[in-house]
């Protein structure tokens, strides 16, 4: 029987003395998109961050691909599979695109290699026009998109995606919503965190809300999100 990706059970967290997330429950399965929705200081990054082990303190469970990681440290957490793609993204403007995507990383995964560059530009093919630019011009939308590319080109199987929809215009939308019902197809599992679905509203398998740090409640793909 095949695991879940992602099973978190009884997650709670702290910084330093303040209890920043408290009794987190979800469960994602190879294949599926699911959407933690809340306001800006809901406590929806900090579950992304808790999840590699990111926050300060932690307690429950955090099951990737069946691995339990709660007491592992963060450089022992990705190469189970998971890769954060935050807000701010680390890339090197100087850089082309493609050099970006072939920058080797810390850490190696046990999930075999990563995504070709050609199996990236079918999947983002708005990214092929700046594969030899640097990308110091590019947008931030361009720039997101980029972000979820390398982390395919070094090897992931379950995608942390943080503010991903914040600031995309109708084009680059588009092609996210392209790229993630693709990755889909393909199996990827996938998380994402933002104030509003955004790309994937007709794409996620289920939506939790978040409040304070609690989840408060969760609704199918089926049901209006309000």
């Amino acid at each position: 029987m095949s695991h879940p990706a992602l099973d978190v059970r009884d997650l709670n967290a702290w910084y330093d003395t303040a209890h920043v997330l408290r009794d987190i429950n979800l469960t994602v399965h190879p294949g599926q998109l699911v959407c933690i929705l809340g306001r800006h200081g809901s406590g929806r990054t900090t579950v992304l961050r808790t999840l590699l082990g990111l926050a300060g303190s932690r307690s429950g469970s955090v099951r990737i691909n069946g691995t339990e990681s709660i007491h592992l440290p963060p450089h022992s957490i990705k190469p189970l599979g998971l890769s954060y793609c935050p807000e701010e993204h680390y890339l090197i403007d100087d850089l082309s695109c493609e050099e970006n995507l072939l920058l080797p990383v810390e850490g190696e995964s046990t999930l075999g290699g990563g995504m070709s560059l050609a199996d990236i530009y079918d999947i983002f093919p708005v990214l092929k026009p700046f594969q030899h630019q640097p990308i110091g011009h590019l947008h931030t939308p361009e720039r997101q998109l980029l972000a979820v590319a390398r982390a395919l080109r070094l090897g992931t199987n379950v995608l942390l995606l943080d503010e991903i929809n914040d600031s995309i215009n109708p084009i680059v939308a588009s092609a996210m919503a392209r790229a993630l019902a693709m990755l889909k197809e393909q199996r990827y599992t996938i998380v994402m965190a933002s104030d509003a679905p955004g790309s994937a509203v007709d794409l996620a398998d289920q939506f939790y809300v978040i409040q304070g740090g609690t989840l408060v409640n969760a609704r199918a793909a089926n049901s209006q999100y309000a």
